[in-house]
């Protein structure tokens, strides 16, 4: 009777090894991958933000009908478009706020070398701690990153593209009708460098919004490094 039982929990012991065995087996095997590699995904999958949705932002309208980044009037400007449409020219004020958008829309295409070079010359300093973390965790660390020297380079692409679709002109003249009209405070805003900012805060929430999609959606993993690095984050 003695060896009968020996037997069964032996017997018992080898099926639950090979049943842990067969679902090890099952496991995704990103848990082996390096910090090297991890960040190469990290990497492919903030281009993806760049090559998916930032050049969405590109096309007419893209900064303009996209309530996610559309580049609303400075806080100190919401006097000027109160002050012109009071005096019957809401209608420049509405051209004022396209311009803007257009300015965006143009420098986005002409920089987006900028924003690639940007995201392969990253490092990541604890790629697995960003992987594991919140869902546009890649994308606010490229941000803290890179933000000023893309600032930099950015903004002379905002002041050309300002002239390029006329946006300078359409700003000039609605300055200069707000600041005649009587009794008001005047206004010289820089607007290249709010512009920069905003069009650049675009640029990285599309890029989040990819970087969401990967973490959440499967099927957007679509190279054999995405599926392998994002399984890790599926097991968190």
């Amino acid at each position: 009777m003695g060896k009968r039982i020996i037997l069964l929990i032996v017997a018992l012991q080898f099926i639950a090894c090979s049943e842990l065995q067969k679902i090890a087996s099952q496991l995704p095997q990103s848990s082996a991958l390096t910090d090297s590699q991890i960040g190469a995904g990290l990497r492919e999958a903030l281009d993806n933000g760049i090559s998916h949705q930032v050049t969405k932002l590109t096309a007419k309208d893209g900064f303009y009908k996209n309530e996610l980044v559309k580049i609303l009037l400075p806080s100190e400007l919401q006097v000027v478009d109160k002050g012109l449409r009071k005096i019957g020219l809401g209608s420049l004020a509405d051209e004022g706020i396209k311009a803007l958008n257009r300015a965006a829309e143009d420098a986005v295409k002409t920089a987006t070398p900028i924003f690639v070079n940007a995201v392969k010359e990253i490092t990541f300093d604890d790629a697995k701690n960003i992987l594991l973390g919140s869902d546009n965790a890649a994308t606010g660390y490229l941000k803290g990153k890179t933000n000023s020297a893309l600032y930099s380079k950015f903004n002379p692409v905002i002041k050309n593209s300002f002239s390029k679709v006329g946006a300078d002109d359409i700003w000039s003249n609605l300055i200069t009708k707000y600041n005649n009209i009587p009794f008001v405070k005047r206004v010289n805003p820089d607007l290249t460098d709010y512009v920069t900012k905003e069009a650049l805060e675009g640029v990285f929430t599309m890029i989040a919004v990819e970087e969401k999609g990967i973490r959440n959606k499967i099927g957007l993993r679509n190279s054999d490094l995405l599926k392998k690095v994002f399984a890790l984050q599926d097991n968190r």
